[in-house]
């Protein structure tokens, strides 16, 4: 029983690493997973030794390894959410007629990993491995709303960061501020002809256990429709992702 404790510290130090956008401090580790300075520092030190951590003394840092690069790299082998959201997604399309998608958040960017295209529905440039502007898409609005405050403001801290496809969407943080405000308090975000002229979508996010946004789920309409129904459906198939993840719904 002894080792459990050690390895979910182990874990809440990967996953805190996994989660900054460079090296930081002992001090800053130490608070996030809530351990005495010692204790920090000895966990850190055998992650070293097995290639999960390394230290920059320069900078007297502590970044990820490449170890955990490694087991990185083995689960996009695996595809372990897109195998389980493929059927998923196929349902929901069948259910909706509509072209519906799984997206994953890459930088400011989503990246498209599952598509389930619904019969006679134009082709849409969601297509699996294509990358598009978070801000403006509803995949990424949903994941980018469930992401704490102060990790939007990272990604987003200058003008340059908010591209541009047809002239329309928010253009600087606080309007960003306010779709994702939008997003949250409805339960689902949207997008109307931001990313192509013509069409609308609706998205939700799918979470870990730790209520952290890991995809979403989206469908695709002509934005002269406002097909009943659709919001439930993608919300309840996210829900099940959420579920079939281990995951929890975020807290109120």
């Amino acid at each position: 029983m002894s080792q459990v404790p050690a390895a979910t510290r182990a874990l809440r130090v990967l996953r805190f690493l996994a989660g900054q956008p460079d090296p930081v401090a002992l001090d800053r580790i130490m608070r996030a997973v809530d351990l005495p300075r010692s204790t920090t520092y000895h966990l850190l030190h055998a992650m070293i030794e097995e290639g999960f951590v390394v230290h920059l003394p320069e900078e007297h840092r502590f970044g990820l390894g490449p170890a955990a690069f490694e087991i990185g790299s083995g689960y996009a082998r695996q595809e372990p959410l897109q195998r389980i959201a493929r059927r998923s997604l196929a349902d929901l399309a069948d259910r909706t007629g509509q072209s519906v998608h799984l997206a994953i958040l890459h930088g400011r960017e989503v990246l498209y990993v599952v598509e389930e295209r619904a019969p006679g529905r134009p082709p849409l440039v969601t297509d699996v491995g294509v990358r598009l502007p978070a801000h403006l898409t509803a995949s990424g609005r949903a994941i980018l709303a469930a992401l704490p405050q102060s990790q939007v403001r990272a990604l987003y801290s200058q003008p340059a960061d908010f591209v541009d496809r047809h002239g329309v969407g928010p253009r600087s943080l606080s309007a960003l501020r306010r779709v994702l405000t939008d997003a949250r308090q409805r339960g689902y975000a949207v997008e109307d002809g931001e990313v192509t002229p013509g069409l609308a979508s609706v998205a939700v996010a799918v979470l870990d256990h730790n209520a952290h946004p890991v995809a979403a789920v989206a469908a695709t309409y002509p934005d002269e429709a406002d097909p009943a129904g659709l919001r439930e459906s993608v919300a309840a198939t996210a829900a099940h992702l959420t579920r079939r993840i281990g995951g929890t719904a975020a807290r109120e």
